[in-house]
């Protein structure tokens, strides 16, 4: 008895024999064995390049959920995968696992007519997959050279159209890399380039593979210039973009560290992450900031620009993520005294921090932990006792008797005896009292 396909893609609803599929090329589309493609494209590989959403169902193995390469037939007429059933009878289960039927036959048989129309089908796919990329490769190609001969808006027109394509297809991406894109769009950026250019340039440029040579160039100070501008001016998307491309930028080993002093920069950056109606700028700015804060020298002017007070208040409404970010800076410029007395200036500093112990990621508590640790210091009569106030006591008794990294615990200790210091044992164990602890 044939085994039948109902509903698939392309059938209409009409039920069909595998045979008839094969022959009529309902599924393969027009593609038929005798064409030479199907031998020669390898399915596993097909399968692996494609992944796409739309397989039907019969291809699909009822034990993995996924495509079949091998399809076997049992006595009941379910079809599986081989290795998946074989895995399935190693486990000592003779049934079969579709309709858990006790099978009076253990043997499978090939399913070799189902086999070949799932060949035939992904390799139509694979096929218009190769064309399709072929031509988007040259069409992004055919732009580009357009893109060098025209001016004006005619130039601003090619530059969104290509922009579109390499979002879009990796395959244009590295096409327009190969045949020396990065070298013509950088060229385009300068003190004379408006905005219009430079903002679809600079999107093009970030989901571009930059070599060494292209990052070098691209920091030339009129480049670096024009995409501070941009950032502190241009929409939020051209901001991410200039925020990805500074990014970028200092995955190089002779990276300019004059750039990450710039006060435009800083400031954009810290407008980036506290734009409460484009929130989606937060996560790449202080992606930026953690990285700029590994240079000492542009610590002291993070500070000056005010960012720390601005980012303890933005701290509550923080997605987990955001976070961490925010609290490594933070605990970057507690390193430096202007970061560490603007810290214990801002009222909110010691609650959020006290907050955000034990209640999101241990990295969230260590970092918290060492903003804590270094206020707390610079006078511990005035500042431990406020914290104490707040429930850090009751949470630092919690990282103690957690399983957490012992470094971490050591560093709670340690902040618990300083605290303890203006305090009578039994006034402090009054406070170390749960109910005490910020929710």
């Amino acid at each position: 008895m044939p085994v039948c396909l109902s509903r698939i893609d392309g059938v209409n609803g009409q039920i069909l024999d595998l045979e008839t599929a094969v022959k009529d090329g309902v599924l393969g589309g027009g593609i038929g064995f005798g064409g030479g493609f199907a031998e020669k494209l390898d399915l596993n590989t097909m399968i692996q390049e494609l992944d796409p959403p739309d397989v039907p169902s019969v291809f699909i193995c009822p034990i993995s959920l996924e495509p079949m390469q091998d399809p076997v037939t049992l006595c009941t007429g379910q079809t599986y995968e081989r290795s998946n059933i074989l895995k399935w009878f190693n486990m000592g289960r003779f049934t079969c696992p579709t309709t858990m039927q006790e099978l009076w036959d253990d043997s499978v048989t090939p399913n070799k007519t189902l086999h070949q129309l799932i060949h035939t089908w992904f390799t139509q796919k694979y096929l218009q997959m190769k064309k399709k990329s072929q031509d988007v490769q040259g069409n992004a190609l055919e732009i580009l050279e357009t893109i060098k001969k025209v001016k004006g808006q005619a130039r601003v027109r090619s530059l969104n159209e290509l922009n579109q394509i390499v979002i879009d297809h990796i395959t244009a991406r590295t096409a327009v890399v190969d045949k020396g894109g990065v070298s013509v769009f950088s060229s385009l950026l300068g003190p004379y380039t408006t905005h219009a250019i430079g903002s679809v340039v600079v999107s093009i440029l970030v989901h571009l593979n930059l070599d060494s040579s292209s990052r070098l160039n691209l920091m030339e100070p009129a480049k670096v210039s024009l995409v501070i501008d941009m950032l502190n001016e241009g929409s939020i998307e051209t901001k991410i973009n200039c925020t990805k491309l500074i990014q970028t930028l200092m995955e190089e080993d002779d990276f300019q560290a004059e750039i990450v002093s710039s006060h435009g920069l800083l400031v954009g950056l810290m407008r980036l992450v506290r734009d409460t109606r484009h929130p989606k700028g937060c996560l790449p700015g202080l992606k930026l900031l953690k990285s700029i804060c590994w240079y000492q020298q542009a610590r002291n002017l993070i500070v000056n620009i005010g960012a720390v007070p601005q980012l303890v208040e933005l701290l509550p409404g923080m997605n987990p993520e955001c976070l961490e970010l925010a609290l490594f800076v933070l605990d970057a410029v507690s390193t430096v005294n202007e970061g560490n007395r603007a810290l214990s200036g801002c009222s909110n500093t010691i609650p959020n921090m006290v907050r955000v112990l034990m209640r999101v990621s241990e990295s969230c508590t260590q970092l918290a932990l060492s903003i804590l640790w270094s206020i707390c210091k610079l006078s511990p009569e005035e500042y431990s006792s406020i914290a104490v106030d707040v429930g850090l006591a009751a949470k630092l008794l919690l990282v103690i008797q957690s399983g957490c990294d012992p470094l971490l615990k050591q560093r709670s200790a340690e902040l618990l005896k300083l605290c303890s210091l203006n305090y009578t044992d039994s006034f402090f164990i009054s406070k170390c009292k749960l109910t005490k602890t910020i929710r």
